[in-house]
């Protein structure tokens, strides 16, 4: 910010015909200002005031224009007005996503920086007075108890102004603490981060803040230590085909309605790899399920639930494009013959919902997060043990989203493509899944031994074999060797489809036939012309 006193003030400006046709002009070194205003009153209040700063001696600020005395007026803002004003802003253009994800910071941010006034409401009064009235511009108007309009009262003159650096530090605290005072986890804290990066923003467009006080040194602030912001998935919570039959045939067993509905339901999420609130969008015109061999589902769209206070419609469920493409991109997934039975299965039974839409509730409505992990939790009491109840294994829901990945990685089936299916990130699914395909080096080194060995095995994902080598005759497994396995809870679980035939020979014998070839030709190496003999 830099300060001038290279100013000039003009006369009043009419402009006829306009909604705001009285304007107040002044120059600040070589550029240009102005405000508009309804009536020359206004106009004439606000000229006055320049002129009355430039007789005090201000400086103006060359950037926004303001004398010194506007600008501290505009940066005592408290941060209860500033966070209304900016949630004003941004509410239309946001998915209802991503309105909860602001809601949620500032509601966070604003109880904390007012935990050490005194006289306040309840915590939890508070919190529920800015989630459903303060920050929500769609129910701001809408009747409020008394305790509300006394617990908003209350913040309104209790908030501190925005322009404290102490009150930045206290924000970032609030950020990477939870409401019991446990660190955050590393995805949740970014996301507030991201928030408050863009309060901040709207703040210095509003001049009420000089500059990012988180790029400011004497914030003096550490941020929690987080070793990644995409959280690896524990290799406990992933289950094996067996356990995902056995888990689909339990869920069939939950009530007498309701549990049958949700069997294509969660064969989706693991089969197909799709995230609940696509599973929720899929509809009959998106599949394409022939009588044999493999299908495929065309993604479109996904209705993640934010609830009824997010949405413009009032509906529980927003309409949005997939996550992180755009609104009418599509992404292809092939199915194995094993899904696309189950839903031909499932169409044939219970039909299909207004627009093609294939899961609804018995209401005949779109089915709500807390119907689906109430059937998957009934399902894993009667399809797993007490152990693996207690276990990580398979508790969530998405867990058989993580499954459905994790399987095509044992496979083969390169990152790229696996990513592009699932609707990652490269970048993102190397991360997320790098303990789940840890463990497997004995698969790495096995093929490794048979190309040192000259018995090379091409991956399962090269699409041809090296046409200057000649290819090896093909390696029966041999009958005592188990198979690679699939990370299960109690450790490797065999599969007879996952798996690449192996050379019948231990790691030991291999290494020692290598070390004796290798003494056997030591001190016969010459190198001619480029090749070794």
């Amino acid at each position: 910010m830099t300060m001038s006193y290279d100013v000039t003030i003009y006369k009043l400006t009419h402009r006829r015909g306009k909604k705001h046709p009285y304007g107040v002009r002044w120059r600040v070194n070589d550029r240009q200002f102005s405000q508009w205003y309804t009536t020359e009153a206004l106009a004439d209040s606000e000229r006055s005031g320049l002129i009355q700063a430039t007789r005090r001696g201000e400086g103006f600020d060359s950037e926004s224009g303001w004398p010194e005395s506007k600008l501290r007026e505009l940066r005592s803002v408290s941060w209860f007005v500033h966070a209304v004003e900016y949630i004003d802003r941004k509410w239309r253009a946001s998915s209802a996503k991503h309105r909860v994800s602001m809601v949620e910071t500032l509601v966070t941010v604003t109880v904390a920086l007012v935990s050490d006034k005194r006289g306040g409401p309840a915590p939890e009064t508070l919190r529920a007075a800015l989630r459903g009235w303060a920050f929500n511009p769609k129910q701001r108007d809408s009747a409020q108890p008394e305790q509300i309009k006394t617990a908003l009262s209350w913040v309104a003159k209790a908030a501190p102004a925005v322009n404290n650096l102490d009150t930045v530090r206290r924000v970032l605290d609030a950020c990477a603490t939870n409401l019991d005072g446990s660190a955050s986890a590393p995805a949740y804290f970014d996301r507030r981060r991201r928030v408050l990066t863009n309060v901040l923003k709207f703040a210095v467009a509003k001049n009420r803040l000089a500059g990012n006080p988180l790029a400011d040194p004497a914030l003096e602030w550490e941020p929690p230590t987080r070793d990644t912001v995409v959280e690896e998935i524990d290799p406990r919570v992933v289950g094996s085909p067996e356990q995902i039959r056995r888990l689909l045939t339990a869920v069939e067993a939950v009530g007498r309605t309701q549990g049958p509905r949700f069997v294509a339901f969660f064969a989706c999420m693991y089969y197909g790899m799709l995230r609940p609130a696509e599973v929720s969008h899929l509809r009959e015109q998106d599949c394409r399920l022939p009588s044999t061999g493999w299908g495929l589902l065309l993604l479109e769209k996904n209705s993640p639930a934010a609830g009824k206070a997010f949405t413009d419609d009032g509906e529980t469920h927003d309409e949005r494009g997939l996550k992180g493409r755009g609104h009418k991109d599509v992404r292809p997934v092939p199915i194995p013959p094993e899904l696309v039975a189950i839903l031909r299965a499932h169409i044939e039974v219970f039909g299909t919902g207004p627009g093609g839409l294939l899961f609804r509730s018995v209401n005949d409505r779109l089915i709500h997060p807390s119907t689906y992990w109430h059937v998957w939790k009934r399902a894993r009491e009667i399809a797993l043990t007490p152990e693996e109840c207690e276990s990580p294994l398979m508790r969530r829901p998405y867990d058989l989203r993580h499954g459905g990945v994790s399987l095509r990685l044992y496979a083969g089936v390169p990152g790229a493509q696996v990513a592009e299916w699932a609707g990652h990130s490269l970048e993102v699914l190397q991360k997320t899944y790098a303990k789940v395909v840890a463990g497997f080096e004995h698969v790495w080194f096995q093929r490794i031994d048979q190309v040192l060995d000259n018995h090379p095995v091409a991956p399962n994902h090269l699409a041809a074999p090296n046409p200057l080598v000649e290819p090896p005759p093909p390696v029966e497994p041999s009958p005592q060797e188990a198979p690679p396995a699939v990370w299960t809870r109690d450790g490797p679980s065999h599969h007879k489809n996952s798996h690449r035939p192996s050379s019948g020979r231990s790691p030991t014998n291999s290494l020692r036939s290598r070390a004796r070839r290798f003494e056997s030709c030591r001190g016969r190496t010459t190198i001619t012309s480029g090749n070794t003999r």
